[in-house]
């Protein structure tokens, strides 16, 4: 029977978000779905919101049903098996489909996101080209590279769609001047971040380098808050991430966002700072 977790994990969004996945690629209707494995209509759909976790023998007899068969099957059994754990650590580059399934599941559920980024531009505000640039630094192959891409694209609606979330986005000054996939993509991606920054429930915030120790020489992570569900703090690495959704971890994650915002440019004196970097580019064409 599927159980109530009394909480949304992260790793029950990442579920939530397969099981939806596989109904759709099947091209099977959830209510069809539903009848197939003797189950009310909401029941699947709740399943697919995340709201409720079905029991792997449960989501065992999905896959049979969707037809989803070899390595696919057991990682959506191991992850339906795990679905009510509150932490998750992904290890290796294996877990990097589950951690972006993850992390897309929290864009699409929050209320607002706080994202610190002292490296790179944050993915919700990048360019496909750029987003393009950085599969192809990583030595991504063409066509997963694209699929990225592709994803990425998808999700900037969380902030540019119809009912966005409110997101600040806190970024290492650096960022601005690595040069990632040339002039032209760095030109466009800066113009892109003033154009963003416009709308109302962004915020673009640059952060000086060399200004003494703060909580974010840490490292990046974003911070998400939810509607319906405690906050999660998510760490992404290069080939290993976590979410953790401790209270103790996350109010320490909202100091960190506090003592950041003190040390950045102001939005206006961000919106300066890029146009006048992005005017060198287009001088230096």
């Amino acid at each position: 029977m599927p159980v109530d977790t009394g909480g949304i994990t992260p790793r029950a969004r990442a579920l939530a978000a397969a099981i939806r996945s596989v109904r759709e690629d099947s091209g099977i209707s959830g209510r069809e779905l539903s009848k197939r494995l003797g189950l009310s209509h909401g029941t699947v759909s709740h399943w697919e919101t995340g709201r409720r976790v079905p029991a792997a023998e449960d989501v065992a007899s999905l896959l049979a049903v969707a037809g989803v068969t070899g390595p696919e099957r057991r990682r959506l059994l191991d992850l339906a098996r795990h679905a009510g754990e509150p932490n998750w650590l992904t290890v290796g580059m294996p877990g990097i489909p589950q951690q972006l399934a993850g992390a897309v599941e929290c864009e699409r559920s929050a209320s607002a996101i706080v994202e610190w980024a002292p490296m790179a531009i944050p993915g919700l505000l990048q360019t496909s080209e750029y987003a393009r640039a950085v599969c192809a630094a990583g030595g991504l192959a063409p066509r997963e590279a694209e699929r990225r891409v592709a994803v990425r694209t998808r999700r900037r609606e969380v902030v540019t769609g119809p009912s966005p979330a409110s997101f600040t986005a806190l970024i290492g000054e650096d960022s601005l001047f690595d040069g990632i996939g040339g002039a032209e993509v760095m030109r466009d991606q800066l113009r892109w971040l003033l154009v963003l920054a416009e709308r109302d429930n962004i915020t673009v915030q640059v952060v000086p380098p060399r200004i003494g120790w703060h909580p974010g020489l840490a490292g990046p992570f974003v911070l998400y808050d939810f509607p319906d569900a405690p906050a999660v703090v998510h760490f992404e690495h290069y080939s290993s991430g976590a979410f953790v959704p401790d209270d103790d971890d996350v109010r320490a994650y909202r100091h960190a966002v506090r003592r950041i915002t003190e040390l950045a440019l102001s939005p206006a004196e961000t919106a300066d700072l890029i146009e006048r970097t992005a005017g060198r580019l287009e001088a230096a064409a």
